[in-house]
Order: structure tokens, then C-alpha cells, then sequence
């Protein structure tokens, strides 16, 4: 699965916010319902036009923008 085809970025929409197929649910507000303790099952039942590709979508681009990020140590 090429998870690269599903998060997309828009200048106009979100603020350029990392978005799911180009809708206006962002990555983060996926993440904040999961961290939250909200099951995938629910986050589906409640966004109906999503999919759980577009979820596991949101976790690898979270894990690849952890992946590249610097850590600078004191």
C-alpha cells in the first residue's frame, strides 16, 4: 500500500495541514481520536466515508515524520 497516495497536502485546505484523500479531516485529528482512546471501529462508525487504510494511512505518517525528525540533545 502506498500510504502517500492517501495523506495529501493542500496550501488552501486546512492551513496545508497533512490531510486523508484530500478531505478536510486532517492526520492530527485522526491521531488526537486515537490517542484519545477512541477505537479504530469507532472513529469508523463515526466518519463513515473513511477507511481503515486512511487510519493506518495517519499512523505511518506519523511514523515517518518521527523517523526524520532531528533530535537535537543539549
Amino acid at each position: 500500500m502506498n500510504y502517500q497516495d492517501i495523506i495529501t497536502l493542500e496550501p488552501g485546505k486546512r492551513g496545508g495541514k497533512p490531510c486523508i484523500r484530500g478531505m478536510r479531516i486532517t492526520v492530527y485529528d485522526i491521531l488526537e481520536y486515537l490517542a484519545s482512546d477512541m477505537s479504530q471501529e469507532k472513529i469508523l462508525e463515526d466518519f463513515p466515508y473513511l477507511t481503515k487504510t486512511d487510519i493506518l494511512a495517519c499512523l505511518w505518517f506519523a511514523a515517518q515524520r518521527e523517523r526524520l525528525t532531528v533530535t537535537v540533545q543539549p
